[in-house]
Protein backbone atom coordinates (compact mmCIF):
# COMPACT_ATOMS: atom_id res chain seq x y z
CA UNK A 1 0.00 0.00 0.00
CA UNK A 2 1.42 3.49 -0.52
CA UNK A 3 2.14 5.82 1.56
CA UNK A 4 -0.66 8.24 0.92
CA UNK A 5 -3.49 5.78 1.01
CA UNK A 6 -1.75 4.40 4.39
CA UNK A 7 -2.40 8.00 5.38
CA UNK A 8 -5.89 8.14 4.68
CA UNK A 9 -6.59 5.05 6.05
CA UNK A 10 -5.47 6.41 9.22
CA UNK A 11 -7.09 9.70 8.78
CA UNK A 12 -10.51 8.63 8.22
CA UNK A 13 -10.49 6.05 11.15
CA UNK A 14 -8.51 8.23 13.41
CA UNK A 15 -11.78 10.90 13.06
CA UNK A 16 -14.12 8.32 14.18
CA UNK A 17 -11.74 7.15 16.82
CA UNK A 18 -11.68 11.31 17.88
CA UNK A 19 -15.83 11.25 17.48
CA UNK A 20 -15.58 8.24 20.31
CA UNK A 21 -13.38 9.64 22.26
CA UNK A 22 -15.62 13.31 22.01
CA UNK A 23 -18.70 11.26 23.29
CA UNK A 24 -16.71 9.50 26.08
CA UNK A 25 -16.22 13.10 27.41
CA UNK A 26 -19.79 14.07 27.74
CA UNK A 27 -18.77 12.34 31.09
CA UNK A 28 -17.41 15.45 32.35
CA UNK A 29 -20.36 17.45 31.64
CA UNK A 30 -23.58 15.53 31.97
CA UNK A 31 -23.79 14.49 35.66
CA UNK A 32 -26.58 11.68 35.70
CA UNK A 33 -27.42 9.32 32.45
CA UNK A 34 -29.55 10.50 29.61
CA UNK A 35 -32.77 9.65 29.25
CA UNK A 36 -34.07 5.94 28.28
CA UNK A 37 -35.75 7.87 25.45
CA UNK A 38 -32.85 9.53 24.19
CA UNK A 39 -30.99 6.29 24.51
CA UNK A 40 -32.68 4.48 22.90
CA UNK A 41 -32.79 7.79 19.70
CA UNK A 42 -29.23 7.07 19.71
CA UNK A 43 -29.34 3.76 19.52
CA UNK A 44 -32.03 3.29 16.34
CA UNK A 45 -29.59 6.33 14.67
CA UNK A 46 -26.57 4.45 14.87
CA UNK A 47 -28.19 1.30 13.50
CA UNK A 48 -29.74 3.45 10.90
CA UNK A 49 -26.49 4.83 9.85
CA UNK A 50 -25.00 1.10 9.95
CA UNK A 51 -27.55 -0.55 7.69
CA UNK A 52 -27.08 2.48 5.45
CA UNK A 53 -23.28 2.27 4.54
CA UNK A 54 -23.79 -1.79 4.26
CA UNK A 55 -25.42 -1.03 1.24
CA UNK A 56 -24.31 2.00 -0.25
CA UNK A 57 -20.98 2.09 1.39
CA UNK A 58 -19.70 -1.59 1.42
CA UNK A 59 -22.00 -4.35 -0.72
CA UNK A 60 -22.24 -2.30 -4.06
CA UNK A 61 -18.97 -1.31 -3.89
CA UNK A 62 -18.23 -4.76 -3.50
CA UNK A 63 -20.51 -6.13 -6.68
CA UNK A 64 -18.99 -3.81 -8.66
CA UNK A 65 -15.40 -4.33 -7.53
CA UNK A 66 -15.98 -8.06 -7.87
CA UNK A 67 -17.20 -7.05 -11.43
CA UNK A 68 -14.20 -5.39 -12.31
CA UNK A 69 -12.22 -8.29 -11.58
CA UNK A 70 -14.02 -10.49 -14.12
CA UNK A 71 -16.09 -12.19 -11.64
CA UNK A 72 -19.69 -12.29 -11.07
CA UNK A 73 -20.84 -9.87 -8.85
CA UNK A 74 -23.15 -11.22 -6.33
CA UNK A 75 -21.20 -14.46 -5.37
CA UNK A 76 -18.24 -12.78 -3.13
CA UNK A 77 -20.70 -10.45 -1.66
CA UNK A 78 -22.50 -12.70 -0.28
CA UNK A 79 -20.44 -15.60 0.55
CA UNK A 80 -18.30 -12.37 2.24
CA UNK A 81 -21.64 -11.12 4.06
CA UNK A 82 -22.17 -14.41 5.39
CA UNK A 83 -18.71 -15.22 6.74
CA UNK A 84 -18.47 -11.64 8.34
CA UNK A 85 -21.99 -12.66 10.37
CA UNK A 86 -20.69 -15.63 11.52
CA UNK A 87 -17.36 -14.03 12.45
CA UNK A 88 -19.74 -11.29 14.45
CA UNK A 89 -21.68 -13.94 16.00
CA UNK A 90 -18.51 -16.30 17.01
CA UNK A 91 -17.26 -13.08 19.17
CA UNK A 92 -20.39 -12.80 20.80
CA UNK A 93 -20.36 -16.45 21.63
CA UNK A 94 -17.22 -16.18 22.81
CA UNK A 95 -15.78 -12.95 24.36
CA UNK A 96 -17.24 -11.98 27.44
CA UNK A 97 -18.91 -8.53 27.41
CA UNK A 98 -21.63 -6.78 29.30
CA UNK A 99 -24.44 -4.06 27.21
CA UNK A 100 -25.03 -0.91 29.25
CA UNK A 101 -28.26 -1.55 31.49
CA UNK A 102 -28.06 -5.56 31.72
CA UNK A 103 -26.57 -7.39 34.41
CA UNK A 104 -26.16 -10.59 33.06
CA UNK A 105 -22.97 -10.80 31.03
CA UNK A 106 -22.49 -12.69 27.13
CA UNK A 107 -19.87 -14.95 26.41
CA UNK A 108 -17.61 -17.48 28.01
CA UNK A 109 -17.47 -17.40 31.54
CA UNK A 110 -15.41 -14.90 33.09
CA UNK A 111 -14.07 -13.64 36.50
CA UNK A 112 -13.32 -10.16 34.42
CA UNK A 113 -14.37 -6.91 36.00
CA UNK A 114 -18.10 -5.41 34.97
CA UNK A 115 -16.19 -2.24 33.81
CA UNK A 116 -14.00 -4.32 31.83
CA UNK A 117 -16.74 -6.43 30.00
CA UNK A 118 -18.93 -2.64 29.51
CA UNK A 119 -16.00 -2.08 27.15
CA UNK A 120 -15.57 -5.32 25.40
CA UNK A 121 -18.65 -4.40 24.69
CA UNK A 122 -19.22 -1.62 22.65
CA UNK A 123 -15.22 -2.52 21.52
CA UNK A 124 -17.33 -5.58 19.32
CA UNK A 125 -19.08 -2.95 17.20
CA UNK A 126 -16.26 -0.48 16.97
CA UNK A 127 -14.61 -3.62 14.91
CA UNK A 128 -16.46 -3.75 11.78
CA UNK A 129 -16.77 0.17 11.62
CA UNK A 130 -13.10 0.50 11.40
CA UNK A 131 -12.88 -2.03 8.57
CA UNK A 132 -15.27 -0.73 6.78
CA UNK A 133 -13.93 2.81 7.02
CA UNK A 134 -10.23 1.83 6.48
CA UNK A 135 -11.26 -0.43 3.16
CA UNK A 136 -13.24 2.26 1.89
CA UNK A 137 -10.22 4.72 2.10
CA UNK A 138 -8.36 2.08 0.59
CA UNK A 139 -10.11 1.17 -2.12
CA UNK A 140 -10.47 5.07 -2.89
CA UNK A 141 -7.09 5.34 -3.69
CA UNK A 142 -7.14 2.30 -6.33
CA UNK A 143 -7.41 3.42 -10.09
CA UNK A 144 -10.94 3.14 -11.41
CA UNK A 145 -12.33 2.26 -7.97
CA UNK A 146 -16.28 1.66 -7.51
CA UNK A 147 -15.40 4.22 -3.92
CA UNK A 148 -14.93 7.90 -4.40
CA UNK A 149 -12.61 9.55 -2.00
CA UNK A 150 -15.72 11.97 -1.23
CA UNK A 151 -17.67 8.19 -0.84
CA UNK A 152 -15.05 7.37 1.86
CA UNK A 153 -15.25 10.50 3.95
CA UNK A 154 -18.97 10.43 3.75
CA UNK A 155 -18.48 6.78 5.31
CA UNK A 156 -16.20 8.19 7.99
CA UNK A 157 -18.83 10.78 8.69
CA UNK A 158 -21.35 8.98 9.20
CA UNK A 159 -19.46 6.98 12.12
CA UNK A 160 -18.48 9.45 13.39
CA UNK A 161 -21.92 10.91 13.94
CA UNK A 162 -22.79 7.44 15.56
CA UNK A 163 -19.78 7.07 17.32
CA UNK A 164 -20.29 10.39 19.47
CA UNK A 165 -23.43 9.02 21.18
CA UNK A 166 -21.83 5.55 21.27
CA UNK A 167 -18.53 7.20 23.05
CA UNK A 168 -20.84 8.89 26.01
CA UNK A 169 -22.82 5.34 26.11
CA UNK A 170 -20.17 3.69 27.82
CA UNK A 171 -18.90 6.78 29.67
CA UNK A 172 -21.75 7.40 31.58
CA UNK A 173 -22.53 3.66 32.48
CA UNK A 174 -19.00 3.39 33.41
CA UNK A 175 -19.46 6.84 35.79
CA UNK A 176 -22.57 5.00 37.48
CA UNK A 177 -20.34 1.78 38.12
CA UNK A 178 -18.08 3.94 40.46
CA UNK A 179 -15.43 4.56 38.37
CA UNK A 180 -13.49 8.28 38.26
CA UNK A 181 -14.61 10.57 35.32
CA UNK A 182 -11.05 10.63 34.15
CA UNK A 183 -11.48 6.96 33.91
CA UNK A 184 -14.86 6.63 32.71
CA UNK A 185 -13.67 8.64 30.10
CA UNK A 186 -10.42 7.12 29.53
CA UNK A 187 -12.40 3.49 29.00
CA UNK A 188 -15.19 5.12 27.01
CA UNK A 189 -11.97 6.45 24.28
CA UNK A 190 -10.00 3.41 24.44
CA UNK A 191 -13.32 1.34 23.08
CA UNK A 192 -12.77 3.13 19.98
CA UNK A 193 -8.96 2.62 19.47
CA UNK A 194 -9.70 -0.55 17.47
CA UNK A 195 -10.99 1.41 14.85
CA UNK A 196 -7.81 2.61 13.38
CA UNK A 197 -6.37 -1.22 13.99
CA UNK A 198 -9.40 -2.55 12.32
CA UNK A 199 -9.35 -0.13 9.46
CA UNK A 200 -5.50 -0.57 8.93
CA UNK A 201 -5.44 -4.84 8.90
CA UNK A 202 -8.05 -4.90 6.47
CA UNK A 203 -6.65 -2.56 4.40
CA UNK A 204 -3.79 -3.94 4.32
CA UNK A 205 -5.00 -7.71 3.94
CA UNK A 206 -7.62 -6.20 0.56
CA UNK A 207 -4.26 -4.55 -0.74
CA UNK A 208 -1.82 -7.34 0.01
CA UNK A 209 -4.24 -10.33 -1.24
CA UNK A 210 -5.00 -9.52 -4.61
CA UNK A 211 -8.81 -9.89 -5.57
CA UNK A 212 -9.34 -9.65 -1.56
CA UNK A 213 -11.42 -6.33 -1.57
CA UNK A 214 -14.66 -7.42 -2.38
CA UNK A 215 -15.01 -10.35 -0.14
CA UNK A 216 -13.81 -7.80 2.97
CA UNK A 217 -16.02 -5.20 1.87
CA UNK A 218 -18.84 -7.42 2.29
CA UNK A 219 -17.56 -9.06 5.32
CA UNK A 220 -17.22 -5.96 7.42
CA UNK A 221 -21.13 -5.28 6.00
CA UNK A 222 -22.31 -8.45 7.29
CA UNK A 223 -20.48 -7.55 10.56
CA UNK A 224 -22.56 -4.78 11.08
CA UNK A 225 -25.74 -5.74 10.22
CA UNK A 226 -24.90 -8.48 12.42
CA UNK A 227 -25.05 -5.68 15.36
CA UNK A 228 -27.39 -3.89 14.20
CA UNK A 229 -30.16 -6.99 14.26
CA UNK A 230 -28.80 -8.57 17.17
CA UNK A 231 -28.19 -6.12 19.79
CA UNK A 232 -28.76 -2.09 18.03
CA UNK A 233 -32.36 -2.55 17.50
CA UNK A 234 -33.49 -4.81 20.10
CA UNK A 235 -31.94 -2.50 22.53
CA UNK A 236 -33.68 0.62 20.53
CA UNK A 237 -36.97 -1.01 21.01
CA UNK A 238 -36.83 -1.93 25.00
CA UNK A 239 -40.14 -0.17 26.60
CA UNK A 240 -43.56 0.18 26.10
CA UNK A 241 -43.06 2.96 23.55
CA UNK A 242 -40.23 2.47 21.26
CA UNK A 243 -40.85 5.44 18.79
CA UNK A 244 -38.12 7.28 19.72
CA UNK A 245 -35.63 4.09 18.71
CA UNK A 246 -37.97 3.75 15.36
CA UNK A 247 -37.17 7.36 14.80
CA UNK A 248 -33.51 7.48 15.09
CA UNK A 249 -33.65 4.36 12.80
CA UNK A 250 -34.80 6.28 10.24
CA UNK A 251 -33.39 9.21 10.76
CA UNK A 252 -29.64 7.42 10.44
CA UNK A 253 -30.81 5.45 7.35
CA UNK A 254 -31.84 8.61 5.83
CA UNK A 255 -28.34 10.78 7.04
CA UNK A 256 -26.35 7.92 5.92
CA UNK A 257 -27.82 7.42 2.73
CA UNK A 258 -27.82 10.94 2.12
CA UNK A 259 -24.01 11.57 2.68
CA UNK A 260 -23.01 8.66 0.99
CA UNK A 261 -25.13 9.39 -2.47
CA UNK A 262 -24.29 13.13 -2.26
CA UNK A 263 -20.80 12.93 -1.48
CA UNK A 264 -19.92 9.47 -3.14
Amino acid sequence: MELSSLALVLVGTGFTFLATALGSAMVYFVKDTVSESLERAFLGFAAGVMIAASVWSLLIPAIESAEQQGKTGWLPAAAGFAFGGLFLMLLDRLLPHLHPGSEDAEGLPSSWKRTTMLVLAVTLHNIPEGMAVGLAFALAGADGAPVSLAGAVALSLGMALQNFPEGAAISLPLRKEGLSRTRSFFYGALSGAVEPIAGLCGALLAVGVAGFMPWLLSFAAGAMIYVVVEELIPEAHLGEHSHTGTAGVMLGFLVMMVLDIALG
